[in-house]
């Protein structure tokens, strides 16, 4: 596929102004619970004007103290405003004006084989941010962690090293389409990163509110499968069982009972609640849904309004 490489160029040395470089201090004790300073780094894009830096939660989790270098060399204290464990995003403040601020891309129209480009400071090299370049190999990956699975990551062949997580993935045009977070250990080529359309919609509960307002129907439940579907006769053979509606909930409020099955949430079909819980999540608190729902034989639709987690 050809590109003009000289308008390419311009926009990474564009978007390359917005990034920056982070380093923390972390206070751990050692085996004889003396206090040891440890350092850490990492990347991180500012996405608004105001000296808001969108980085990853591991990068800046446990910091005692974080420091933000610009590209121009100038070193500025970070304030951490909130995190996001499930989907590894922080927002750190550095106090200031007029920023040179990322323009953000929308993640759901990635294609798997565009170009991207991997922008950040491996290694905490000085110099200002490196450029890596790759393809989108995969999009919607799952990942495991110690603690936790990350859901709908983008896959890219851009080499992501240690220091480049909190740095943007971005397209030929400039704008950011991901924020990258992981490499897988002894492999190559293989590098994750968070959707921006994902990690947008964790930072703009963050600077609002100082925390992520995760979206609440209010029931729990179980996935339906075939065995399970042929054991209890139920009339269809994939979507969420409801085991359990909370009282004054969401769902309640809508008419949801015990023995429900859930199958659609707007135009999205459920088949099990992984999916639920991952539909559910790419809402805001106070969006008005219609949930699908079979009854028996009956399949029935109500509309009901996000409420945040309790």
């Amino acid at each position: 596929m050809s590109y003009d490489e000289s308008s390419v160029l311009e926009v990474v040395e564009k978007v390359s102004r917005s990034v920056v470089n982070i380093n923390t201090v972390r206070l751990l004790h050692d085996v004889f619970y003396r206090v040891v300073p440890v350092k850490g780094m990492g990347s991180g894009v500012i996405i608004d004007s105001k000296g808001y830096v969108l980085t990853n939660n591991h990068v800046v989790q446990g910091a005692e103290k974080i420091e933000v270098t610009m590209v121009s060399g100038e070193v500025l204290a970070g304030k951490l405003v909130g995190t996001c464990a499930s989907t590894d995003i922080a927002v750190v403040k550095v106090d200031g004006e007029r920023f040179p601020a990322a323009k953000l891309g929308d993640s759901d129209k990635l294609k798997v084989g565009q170009r991207v480009f991997a922008i950040g400071n491996p290694f905490g090299l000085t110099g200002g941010p490196s450029v890596t370049a790759g393809v989108v190999s995969a999009v919607n990956r799952s990942i495991r962690s110690k603690q936790v699975v990350f859901e709908g990551f983008v896959q890219t062949d851009a080499a992501i090293n240690p220091g480049n997580s909190g740095g943007p993935l971005v397209d030929v045009h400039g704008r950011v389409i991901a924020i990258n977070t992981a490499i897988i250990p002894f492999a190559h080529g293989i590098g994750f990163a968070i959707p921006i359309n994902s990690a947008e919609r964790c930072s703009d509960d963050i600077i609002r509110f100082g925390r992520v307002l995760w979206p609440w129907i209010g029931v729990s439940g179980l996935s339906v499968t075939r065995e399970i579907a042929d054991y209890y006769g139920l009339s269809v053979d994939s979507g969420v069982l409801v085991a359990e509606v909370v009282s004054k909930g969401p769902a309640d409020r809508a008419g949801l009972g015990k023995g429900d099955i859930i199958v659609g949430l707007n135009d999205t079909a459920i088949r099990s609640v992984k999916e639920l819980q991952r539909e559910v999540q790419r809402k805001k608190v106070g969006d008005t849904v219609k949930l699908a729902f079979v009854r028996g034989s009956q399949k029935l639709v109500v509309e009901l309004v996000l409420e945040k987690t309790p």
